[in-house]
């Protein structure tokens, strides 16, 4: 039986109890401290302190400091009044029993209430987070929308200006032309006059004929110049293409994957590295067979060293199986089993909690995994003497397999040893 503590001094005001309690060289890290509004227990192996507190406290707010192998509490009265004594005295253990019982299940609700509240919180900040990714992308979208619409009527713009600048330059031809005629004629009727002034020769009807038809000639053959068009001028032209815009959401895009396939000597030159990355990251490979690197031989092989109970062996076998593949959940799950072996508490809690990451949805083909999990992570934690996180992981694994007279068994023994009438096994 745990050795109960009486050398402890308390004082109180009419707001607050001051409880000082000596740890008699227990180091701080094995001390568990559980408090209730109407209840208070410190366990340091072998000793044991509970108090049934003779008024209830405010908990919430209430303190407890440990250091220079002192316990020092600063307990909040929930009501300001004077108590006789700091434990309840006159009843009976019956009684006492229902105060420690009460105080567990205020404890567990509480704890779920946290849980609940801040996965309610992280659901809230989720959901905030998709609505300005979203808010974000609109946004985008609408910008590269404008930015489209400016760019058409600019283009429109400059197309109507050089078609206006095409038709002066026509008209200004055809008025060029019209003048050039008309001067043409001018001369032709300058030049009968002047003949006419000087007098005609005998054939002067056949002489006015020939300088007309010539200068026909000669204005025909300077319409047809004029007629066509000069040769193109040399320049060059710049042409701006827009983006590609992408109907889906960036989030759902798949921008690079299209490039990588569009491009084969890209994806071949990524497969490359990706294989050098890898010998470089995992240089134990060069020198195994092929069905070495596959993980779920490596895991099947150390299945084989677990039951040999090599157990450092079969660390190392999924140690390199999750160095090549992450994602197995039951990697983790034995790799937990072997450090809990090994006594390697804090590393079985860490595979355990990884397990469970990756055993999502849960569903029945993964149910007895789930189960294992909580029962390591469980067992780990009471190792560590943490057993109300234990107990919450036992009780987990009941609501999975809720007939398995084993759990039931192991999480009896650990209620048993929260209420302090039981030595810890």
């Amino acid at each position: 039986m745990p050795l109960q503590v009486s050398d402890y001094s308390w004082q109180q005001t009419k707001t607050a109890v001051f409880l000082s309690l000596p740890l008699k060289g227990v180091c701080v890290r094995d001390a568990d401290v559980f408090c209730t509004e109407n209840y208070l227990k410190v366990n340091f192996p072998p000793f044991l302190f509970e108090a049934f507190l003779y008024a209830p406290i405010d908990d919430a707010s209430s303190k407890a400091k440990i250091g220079n192998d002192t316990v020092v509490f600063t307990l909040y009265k929930k009501e300001a009044a004077m108590w006789e004594t700091l434990s309840l005295t006159g009843v009976d253990k019956e009684m006492l029993q229902k105060i420690r019982e009460k105080s567990i299940l205020q404890a567990q609700e509480r704890a779920k209430e946290a849980i609940e509240a801040k996965a309610a919180a992280k659901r809230e900040d989720q959901k905030y987070t998709l609505d300005a990714m979203m808010k974000i992308e609109e946004e985008e979208r609408k910008k590269i929308e404008d930015m489209k619409e400016s760019e058409r009527i600019k283009a429109t713009k400059e197309l109507e200006a050089w078609k206006e600048c095409q038709r002066k330059a026509e008209e200004q031809k055809r008025i060029q032309r019209e003048e050039k005629l008309h001067q043409k004629e001018k001369q032709m009727e300058e030049e009968r006059k002047n003949l006419k002034h000087k007098g005609l020769p005998r054939n002067s009807s056949r002489y006015l004929a020939t300088k007309g038809r010539n200068l026909e000639n000669i204005f025909s053959e300077k319409l047809k110049e004029d007629s066509i068009p000069a040769p193109r001028s040399v320049g060059s032209i710049k042409i701006n293409f827009t983006p590609r815009v992408f109907p889906t959401a960036l989030r759902e895009s798949q921008v690079a994957e299209e490039e990588e396939t569009s491009f084969s000597f890209q994806w071949l030159h990524k497969q490359a590295e990706a294989r050098r990355a890898m010998n470089t990251d995992i240089p134990e490979l060069c020198d195994l067979k092929e069905e070495e690197k596959n993980p779920e031989w490596l895991k099947d092989k150390g299945n084989k060293l677990f039951a040999t109970e090599n157990y450092l062996a079969a660390i190392n076998a999924y140690n390199l199986a999750i160095r090549l593949n992450n994602k197995i959940p039951l990697l983790y799950l034995n790799r937990a089993a072997c450090h809990l072996k090994l006594k390697n508490l804090h590393k079985a809690i860490e595979d355990s909690s990884k397990a469970l990451e990756l055993l999502t949805p849960p569903v029945t083909d993964n149910a007895n995994a789930r189960m294992k999990a909580h029962v390591r992570r469980g067992t780990a934690f009471c190792q560590l003497e943490l057993y109300v996180e234990g107990l919450q992981d036992y009780e987990a694994a009941l609501k999975i397999d809720p007939s398995n007279k084993i759990i039931q068994n192991d999480a009896e023994k650990i209620r048993t040893v929260i209420q302090g009438t039981e030595l810890k096994s």
